[in-house]
């Protein structure tokens, strides 16, 4: 997801008025950051809480105090090996007004009973439609009785170019920690994302990999981007408004950082548990100084988790620069992507990738996804998992099995032959470069 300033649109602030939004913008900081990690200590339900393993944190019998930090440390395995048993995600399934069951058409086409899952529709849709999803959730019977999908109870205000999406994703993610010890990978889509291979295609193919592997695309940002994206100083009125409004741009000019490189890319991300632990609770304050400065920076999601990443010696190694999407753009590229149609599905089908974006709303080409690629006839695809006669047009998966047997079909092969070439060694020269 490109996104470029339209100066025109934007309001300009004098040059003796920019104190006033520059302090305004670091009281805004302290905002986004509490609001980022708010989901540590309240609960995503309004109504009935949904019971989930917590994270244990126990004291060292070892020694006389506690340090959080050399325990978090220990999570990270840089030497590449993976941990015993099948892979699950984590998923965050993003959308507006309009969009609930766009929403639960997502949800269903990715859902399996080893994941997790939370649903954020933001601040333009209106609580009738917000109560609509999650009736919808509650009125599932295999959620309730897997009780892996939530609903976000608190809505955020989300303009994709100012930081306010990172503020809703670290919400997001710091609510997952908090109710699960038990997935590997974060995965954000929007409501006009869908799969394009099935969750045991997926899981299967993760299987055998590294735990320690990030799919995020980056490269690190030079030329004019660095006058139109660095310099400027932006303020979202998005983090203390109600509504939405072009970002305020001042006049004034900040110089390029110099303790840390800056890094951009796709919005859409697949990242392991261990670097989010990183970016939430920050061993040491790269995190934090670098949330801060995405604060007043233009497309904040499409560079906050690449600088933190390419600027941790740690974690740059782990970085494969590829979203794991099909996207289509015009030449030159606009603002948005192309709207994927029935023309499109030979090549998002030939690209690998096990997601792509974007749909139009019931476009034609997902039923085409959902049987030829899914084998989706009911709520959900179809996997090991599922275990129901399909007799009579009943759902296989309203019975359900063992959730760590895959049965993987001929998409997950050719998703295997694009992990081949993300894990080369002539790929990997190009991390963080």
């Amino acid at each position: 997801m490109r996104k470029y300033v339209n100066h025109h649109s934007a309001r300009v602030i004098g040059d003796r008025n920019w104190v006033i939004p520059f302090i305004t913008s670091f009281i805004i900081f302290i905002t986004l950051y509490f609001s980022a990690i708010s989901g540590l200590f309240t609960s995503p339900h309004d109504g009935e809480n949904l019971s989930f393993d917590i994270i244990p944190f126990a004291k060292s019998d070892d020694t006389g105090g506690y340090y959080v930090e050399s325990d978090l440390k220990t999570s990270l395995d840089t030497n590449g090996s993976s941990k015993i048993g099948a892979p699950r995600f984590a998923y965050l399934i993003s959308g507006t007004r309009g969009d609930s069951h766009r929403m639960m058409r997502t949800l269903s086409a990715v859902y399996h009973p080893r994941n997790q899952y939370i649903l954020h529709l933001d601040l333009e849709a209106p609580p009738r439609e917000r109560l609509e999803l999650a009736s919808l959730v509650r009125a599932d019977l295999t959620f309730r009785e897997v009780e892996n999908v939530r609903v976000m109870s608190q809505s955020n205000l989300v303009t994709y170019k100012g930081p306010t999406m990172i503020a809703c994703t670290l919400q997001a993610i710091s609510i997952l920690l908090k109710e699960s010890s038990e997935w590997d990978w974060f995965i954000n889509l929007s409501a006009s994302d869908y799969p394009l291979m099935t969750q045991d295609d997926l899981l299967h193919a993760f299987s055998n990999l590294s735990r320690n592997i990030n799919f995020i695309e980056h490269m690190q940002i030079t030329g004019w981007k660095l006058n139109q994206r660095a310099k400027p100083i932006i303020i979202d009125p998005g983090l203390y408004l109600s509504k939405k409004s072009d970002l305020a741009l001042t006049t004034q000019r900040r110089s390029l950082p110099t303790s840390f490189k800056l890094f951009t890319g796709s919005a859409w991300v697949m990242l392991t548990r261990s670097f989010l632990e990183y970016c939430i609770w920050g061993w040491d304050n790269l995190p934090r100084t670098i949330l801060m400065y995405y604060t007043n920076f233009v497309s904040s999601p499409e560079g906050y988790f690449h600088t933190v990443i390419c600027n941790n010696e740690e974690y740059r190694h782990t970085a494969i620069s590829h979203d794991l999407h099909y996207i289509a753009w015009d030449r030159p590229p606009k603002q948005h992507p192309i709207s994927l149609s029935m023309k499109d599905f030979d090549k998002m089908v030939k690209s690998n990738a096990p997601f792509a974006r974007k749909f139009a709303k019931d476009d034609p080409v997902l039923d085409k996804i959902d049987k030829e690629l899914l084998g989706r006839t009911s709520r959900f695809a179809p996997g090991g998992w599922c275990i129901g006669s399909p007799e009579g047009g009943a759902d296989p998966c309203s019975v359900r099995g063992n959730d760590s047997v895959f049965k993987p079909g001929p998409v997950s092969e050719r998703f295997q032959e694009l992990l081949r070439t993300l894990l080369s060694e002539d790929f990997q020269r190009k991390q963080c470069t």
